[in-house]
């Protein structure tokens, strides 16, 4: 079983953290806005790099200290090792659940030295799920079906030390079944409830299916904050997980 147990929220009978929301919105009033209407049904926030210059690391120290909330911060580091080790050692101070790095083994080896003893988890991004294989042969990234790419880069971020990885839902079997996966943990953005706008993801399935392939989180953003009653988008949402 993975190290992080998805579980539902103690303080609430609503909220499962095998559901992460995206806070994908211009500035922090806007992304407090959004928890404070979705309330005791969420528990867990995803803050990436559109929010950063808006109060995105206040926002989730406020969302994180005051409000319960826990945290994963989307910054898909890469640099040279020794940058990446110092910003993550200043970023995990935050006191962050998770923190997104490029899946190279170089860039998670860094992270995981700057996380040190904190309980900042280190996931490692595979391949984007906006990016198909057009996109990566424009990108000159070598031959090969994503899904074999996927699980590779997978196996060997994991191998550098990463808690987890990023990847869409369409691999997440595919890693699950790794030996380097064993007690490590799949989040899986590129997930869409029925009907919903594709957006820019090309790699998508629903929200029950990406658990039972072996995400142990999935993360939508677009469907809840573009909804027009984003607290029933989310309960809609929890209805599709598998208990």
């Amino acid at each position: 079983m993975p190290a992080d147990q998805p579980s539902r929220s103690p303080s609430s009978p609503v909220a499962d953290d095998r559901l992460i929301v995206a806070l994908d919105l211009p500035h922090a009033l806007a992304g407090l806005e959004l928890a404070q209407r979705l309330g005791d049904a969420v528990s867990f926030y995803k803050i990436g790099l559109g929010m950063l210059t808006g109060g995105g690391l206040a926002l989730a120290r406020e969302l994180k200290d005051e409000h319960g909330k826990r945290i994963f911060l989307d910054m898909k580091l890469f640099d040279i090792g020794a940058t990446v080790e110092a910003a993550v050692r200043g970023l995990a101070a935050f006191g962050l659940d998770f923190l997104t790095v490029h899946g190279d083994p170089h860039v998670v080896r860094a992270a995981r030295e700057g996380a040190g003893g904190s309980e900042t988890k280190i996931l490692a991004v595979t391949i984007l799920t906006s990016l198909d294989r057009a996109d990566l042969d424009r990108a000159l990234i070598r031959e090969g079906e994503i899904p074999d790419l996927v699980a590779e880069r997978a196996a060997r971020a994991l191998e550098a030390g990463a808690d987890g990885v990023i990847a869409s839902p369409r691999e997440a079997a595919l890693i699950r079944a790794l030996p380097e996966a064993e007690g490590k943990l799949i989040v899986t953005p590129g997930v869409r409830p029925a009907g919903a706008d594709l957006g820019d993801q090309k790699r998508v399935t629903g929200p029950g299916e990406a658990i039972r392939a072996g995400a142990d989180h999935i993360v939508v953003g677009r469907p809840v904050w573009q909804a027009a009653d984003p607290r029933e988008a989310v309960l809609s949402i929890l209805e599709d997980l598998p208990r």
